[in-house]
């Protein structure tokens, strides 16, 4: 008979662990035993008292959370939830929206360097010159000359030899990731891999797709090979997720012997990577995973940090052999991307006007960067010339979170790294903080300067 008290007993059953474990969680919950807001010793440290794995507490973890008994917020751990079953989309979304008078700080936007005046005379050229049919859903045929557009854009020394058939289109970055994941995840418990402090998206994505998301330790360099190999024997794993050209949020560029060495894992133990490669700009001077591990890597990147956000161009570049599935992935969900924007994006490539609109980006970037280095240089910050945001290591005296307060009573936003982390990690003790395209280069600077100022006299400007 199972042990429906809390924590479980295990002596004498027959049944999985985590099957036990989670009929201990429910009749705990049920009974009262547990209350509604009860704190859950985190996976780890549960597995450690009950001498099982932590697979075994994470399953029966997410399990519960599906059902409804347990509640996840990310930074804070795991609690006894009121009963009603877990929404399938988390409640934060990834779009961070702007309040007319702070300074927001928080989300990565692609300033104004005139190319709404550039796609609009792209739009009345195409509309005069496009010989395409605008009455069909797009086909392999008619979204060609946009895929071709992407190999130009992309070109070889970032993502290896490919052609255009190696090329799904996708609404966006984001949209391109769950595109490659719904390739890649098999099985009635999938696992995704990325790092320990990752981007919202991917959490969202796996929630979307209901898979595990393990995070694996970084260090200076990026993700630690050694730590990747104890998470895919220790959890499985059929895909990793991440960022080397530009992380968010720690802008890390990781080194080409720690992408070999990472690549050379993904072979032993037949990993396929998803790497999202949107917050790169300037030249690229080190080759990606698709590059590196062409059978097995995913390239994805977009127009959205480098030309417009409004066109919702994404791209993925197929690891050798797997487009066709991809293509049929992307069919599924939304047949394919309207022809018209095929037709505009095309010709703002081949034109090369995108790639003009994306000099004056990185120089308008780099400028930035320079500006906030300048301001804040003292202090511990990770930074590089062409990357949109800063990674600040908050002095002792500081905690991400109530920096973060302190900020917004200032009327400046920033994001704690706190909402990088995924369920169960600690945060390391540090912001993010965006760049503003949008406002002045001398608000901008008052508003670094001030930080600057917080940051020296934690007790003075600490919220009570």
């Amino acid at each position: 008979m199972i042990d429906t008290i809390w924590p479980p007993n295990f002596d004498g059953c027959t049944d999985p662990k985590y099957i036990v474990l989670i009929q201990s969680l429910r009749g705990a919950v049920r009974s009262g035993h547990l209350p509604v807001g009860e704190k859950l010793p985190p996976v780890r440290e549960l597995a450690w008292q009950l001498g099982i794995t932590p697979g075994t507490v994470a399953r029966a973890y997410k399990l519960a959370v599906e059902e409804g008994l347990l509640e996840t917020t990310v930074g804070r751990g795991t609690f006894v939830a009121d009963g009603r079953p877990e929404t399938v989309l988390p409640p934060e979304p990834l779009l961070s929206l702007s309040q007319a008078e702070d300074l927001d700080m928080r989300a990565v936007r692609v300033p104004d360097v005139g190319q709404d005046q550039i796609i609009r005379k792209a739009m009345t050229r195409v509309a005069a010159q496009s010989e395409m049919s605008y009455l069909s859903c797009p086909t392999s045929a008619t979204d060609l000359h946009a895929r071709q557009a992407v190999v130009d854009w992309v070109g070889p020394d970032v993502a290896g030899r490919f052609t255009a058939e190696d090329v799904v289109l996708a609404v966006g970055a984001q949209n391109a990731s769950v595109t490659a994941l719904q390739c890649c995840l098999h099985g009635a418990h999938p696992v995704i891999l990325t790092e320990a402090v990752t981007f919202p998206g991917v959490r969202h994505a796996g929630r979307l797709l209901r898979a595990d998301v393990i995070g694996v330790e970084m260090d200076a360099h990026g993700m630690r090979p050694e730590k990747l190999e104890e998470a895919l024997r220790r959890h499985g794993g059929q895909v990793l997720v991440t960022s080397v050209q530009a992380h968010s949020p720690t802008a890390i560029k990781v080194p080409l012997e720690r992408r070999q060495e990472i690549a050379a894992i993904a072979r032993r133990y037949n990993l396929q990577i998803i790497e999202d490669d949107c917050h790169a700009l300037g030249p690229a001077d080190t080759p990606s995973y698709r590059a590196l591990c062409p059978d097995r890597a995913w390239y994805i990147g977009s127009l959205t940090k480098s030309v417009s956000a409004a066109l919702r161009f994404g791209y993925l570049v197929a690891p050798e052999g797997s487009a066709q599935t991809a293509r049929h992935v992307a069919q599924s969900m939304f047949y394919g991307l309207p022809q018209p924007l095929l037709d505009i994006c095309a010709d703002l490539i081949q034109s090369g006007q995108a790639d003009e609109i994306r000099q004056r980006v990185e120089k308008f970037i780099n400028k930035r960067v320079q500006l906030a280095v300048n301001v804040l240089g003292s202090w511990d910050i990770r930074w590089r010339p062409f990357v949109p945001f800063i990674w600040l290591k908050l002095p002792q005296g500081w905690r991400g979170s109530t920096f973060v307060r302190a900020c917004d009573a200032e009327g400046i936003r920033i994001k704690s790294a706190d909402e990088y982390v995924l369920a169960d990690e600690r945060a390391p003790n540090a912001v993010r903080i965006a760049l503003a395209p949008e406002v002045s280069e001398a608000d901008l600077q008052a508003a670094l300067e001030t930080m600057s100022e917080m940051l020296s006299k934690p007790l003075q400007h600490a919220p009570v």
